[in-house]
């Protein structure tokens, strides 16, 4: 994939307004795809005015590509028609598994173990994805508060693959390498080396689009990928080293709780494009 320096923010409710009014320099928005998989109506007119101004990339939470029990044909066939009609500039999901049996979905991403049965599964998901989208998808790491004993493959090995064996991409959410190190008991400083030691055994080449955001930590500290506030000090220097590895890579600004004025979300847009200059 071509390295491409552009930068985008996620466009959420109380921006729509704001965004189409004054049509800030980004390189593209992206927005959840489930909240428009509805045939008609505002969300999908919002959609269509904000996509005559920018590219769009659509991020989607439920596909569940690690779930034993499949895919929901039912909700492929939805992103499948919003593909059509948006022809986003990107498509992505989670390497997770959300799905259990004859349709019980989480609330939640959930981690799959690394192995290469859990692979050979993602790789078909994927491939099925893709064939109905027509088009490769990128596939995200998650932050993950829990694991599988037993895993067989260390995690950017597992993605090496995936990609390797299917055609996608990674959408690499460095936010979520660093709360995975901190939540393995690393301290701040410890955790950002090892969210660069992540990044170094990425194949080249598998980086689509990278996602920056916030995370807080509770009082029992667990730290969580909450995506409500500014990115932190050490998630920028994983950034600035993923940038120097990957090269200008587009670069997406995610915050979906506590959202605060769009100033502050184009403000942490321009300083990942500087790192990028």
């Amino acid at each position: 994939m071509a390295p491409d320096p552009c930068v985008g923010i996620g466009w959420r409710q109380p921006h729509y307004e704001a965004l189409i009014a004054e049509r800030p320099a980004l390189g593209f928005i992206e927005v959840h795809a489930e909240n428009f998989f509805a045939d008609g109506g505002v969300a999908l007119a919002v959609l269509d005015a904000g996509r005559v101004a920018y590219d769009v990339s659509l991020h989607g939470v439920g596909l569940a590509l690690g779930s034993a029990a499949g895919l929901d044909d039912r909700h492929l066939e939805r992103l499948g028609r919003l593909v059509e009609r948006v022809q986003p500039r990107w498509v992505s999901d989670h390497a997770c598994f959300a799905r259990v049996g004859s349709g019980l979905h989480a609330a939640d991403l959930l981690p799959i173990p690394f192995n290469d049965e859990s692979l050979a599964l993602m790789a078909r998901h994927v491939d099925a994805v893709q064939q109905r989208l027509r088009r490769p998808m990128l596939v995200e790491n998650i932050s993950a508060y829990v694991g599988w004993a037993g895993d067989t493959l260390a995690e950017p090995e597992f993605f090496n693959e995936l990609t390797r064996r299917s055609g996608c991409g990674l959408l690499l959410d460095v936010n979520n390498l660093f709360v995975n190190a901190r939540n393995a008991g690393h301290g701040a400083d410890d955790a950002a080396r090892e969210a660069m030691r992540w990044v170094d055994a990425i194949r080249p080449g598998s980086v689509g689009e990278i996602h920056l955001a916030g995370h807080c930590e509770r009082d029992d500290g667990l730290v969580i990928d909450d995506h409500g506030s500014r990115v932190c000090d050490e998630v920028w220097r994983v950034y600035e080293h993923a940038i120097r590895c990957l090269g200008p890579t587009p670069t997406l600004i995610e915050w979906d709780t506590a959202v605060p004025e769009l100033a502050v979300l184009l403000a942490e847009a321009g300083r990942a494009r500087a790192l990028q200059a």
